[in-house]
């Protein structure tokens, strides 16, 4: 298994414990023993001390990296003097290449670090397209890392409803998938939008500044159960129940099985669902700012 950009050991610490370096299967009766751990990363976390096998890339080099690694899977030539601005070495590459191919069942774990840095959706691109080349000789899967709670529910209502898993425009009636235009980041830091919905989130903790400037600018509402560096700059705050705690629903897991979440205590706020279906409502009885099809058949 293979870590990339990330530090399970800090930031997910049941991960290795209960999903995947230590349990034990049909396959790796031995757990841990079975198992062959490779972190990559810009610096050596907490997460390094459990690895068999820790490359230090330097920040900002991963697509090269794993444009390497798919070339000599392929059995492509590589420029060592390429591969050496990443911080790693042809040797390094060759022998993760081999392991990889060798692996009876092989997993890429990607974070952050991979897909929040230079070329973001193009390095998790690069991850996702590496383990599925692998599959030429092994059995691979890539899984993301997630950093938030029910990020993985998000992407899985979305996918089965428009068929791709965020970056999604609706603005012409049918979703377009297009990551680095449509994607929230972009849309906020370019200044495309002039309201904001934000749904148990807190951007503007984590956002680039152009994007959390553009936020206290424009109309922002907020749907939160506490107050947050984005309620505070936010146009409306609207106090919601904790889903979980006094809310029900259903969350996913990082590895997409869903929880059916039953709440322990009573709230006397609204729950998010109730807030959107009551705003829902609202808006389908306004007249519509554009023309229907039934006005356009009357003046035709």
């Amino acid at each position: 298994m293979i870590y990339w950009g990330g530090n399970p050991a800090e930031c997910h610490p049941r991960h290795f414990t209960k999903y995947s370096l230590m349990p034990k299967g049909k396959f790796t009766p031995n757990g841990r023993k079975d198992r062959t751990m490779v972190l990559v990363d810009i610096r050596e976390t907490a997460s390094a001390k459990a690895a068999d096998i820790f490359l230090q890339i330097r920040p900002g080099k991963d697509f090269e990296a794993l444009t390497a690694l798919r070339s000599i899977v392929k059995g492509k030539r590589v420029d060592e003097s390429a591969v050496a601005e990443t911080g790693l070495t042809m040797e390094q590459l060759n022998d993760l290449v081999t392991r990889m191919k060798k692996a009876k069942f092989g997993v890429i774990f990607f974070g952050m670090g991979l897909s929040m840095t230079r070329g973001k959706h193009l390095n998790s691109a690069a991850a996702m397209t590496l383990a599925a080349e692998l599959n030429a000789f092994t059995k691979f899967v890539a899984m993301p890392m997630r950093g938030h709670g029910n990020v993985t529910g998000a992407d899985v209502v979305v996918r089965y409803h428009t068929g791709y898993p965020f970056g999604v425009n609706l603005s012409r009636g049918y979703p377009r998938f297009n990551p680095g235009e449509f994607s929230t980041v972009d849309v906020l830091v370019r200044g495309d939008n002039d309201a904001t919905i934000i749904i148990g989130a807190d951007p503007g903790a984590t956002m680039p500044q152009p994007a959390i400037d553009h936020l206290a600018r424009t109309n922002t509402i907020v749907l939160d159960p506490k107050v947050t560096h984005t309620s505070r700059l936010s146009k409306v705050h609207i106090t919601t129940a904790a889903t979980g705690i006094s809310a029900p629903g259903t969350a996913y897991r990082m590895d997409e099985i869903p929880m059916t979440l039953r709440p322990p205590l009573k709230s006397p706020y609204p729950t998010d669902e109730e807030v959107l279906r009551r705003i829902s409502e609202a808006v389908a009885r306004k007249a519509a700012w554009y023309p229907t099809p039934e006005a356009l058949m009357a003046t035709a």
